[in-house]
């Protein structure tokens, strides 16, 4: 119990200290001409993440705060996200957000992770929602909250967001051949 305590009580400070810089982000943006945009999805993305995080904590509870056989080995992968984390907000400087806050005419960002994925943080949260319930067992917070979170990313946010960046930025040019989600190899010429 005491593991899952500090584990949870640090993943969650993590989430406030993202929610400060973004907030520190979009307030840079805006003084510089940025708009926000998305308002009316963005309340379902908050809700995701803060039922999962209400799922996972309940659902862990309810089971006895048990580690999966494999908690080292999911240990050992969350971290190795939280590195891909710092590195996608890093590359991204102030245009990291939660919201879709857009600078007109401004660069995309092609380095860091994204010089190889269009949606790494997206990549991230998608196997954090899997990794982390599974630490504890809960596979019906995994389960669940997979599917939650790959029907708002694919049929609303990264939708609303590549058009918004493409109306505003060289993002369809800048990101043309590069893929959304997973890197692709290159093919040897013969």
């Amino acid at each position: 119990m005491v593991l899952f305590l500090i584990f949870t009580s640090l993943l969650v400070l993590q989430r406030v200290m993202e929610l400060i810089v973004a907030k520190r982000n979009e307030m840079k943006m805006k003084q510089l001409g940025a708009v926000e945009l998305g308002q009316e999805h963005y309340v379902y993305i908050v809700l995701l993440h803060s039922f999962f995080f209400i799922s996972f904590i309940v659902e862990v509870v309810l089971t006895g705060y048990r580690l999966s056989p494999l908690a080292s080995i999911l240990f050992v992968m969350f971290i190795f996200l939280q590195a891909l984390r710092i590195w996608t907000i890093r590359s991204l400087g102030m245009f990291w957000n939660t919201k879709v806050i857009i600078l007109p005419d401004a660069n995309v960002v092609k380095r860091g992770p994204y010089h190889f994925l269009r949606h790494p943080n997206y990549v991230i949260v998608a196997l954090e929602i899997v990794i982390i319930p599974i630490l504890f067992n809960a596979y019906v917070t995994a389960i669940l909250f997979s599917v939650l979170n790959s029907l708002l990313l694919t049929f609303v946010r990264i939708p609303f967001e590549e058009k918004a960046l493409s109306d505003q930025s060289n993002y369809s040019n800048a990101f043309a051949s590069t893929p959304k989600f997973l890197p692709q190899t290159t093919k040897r010429q013969r």
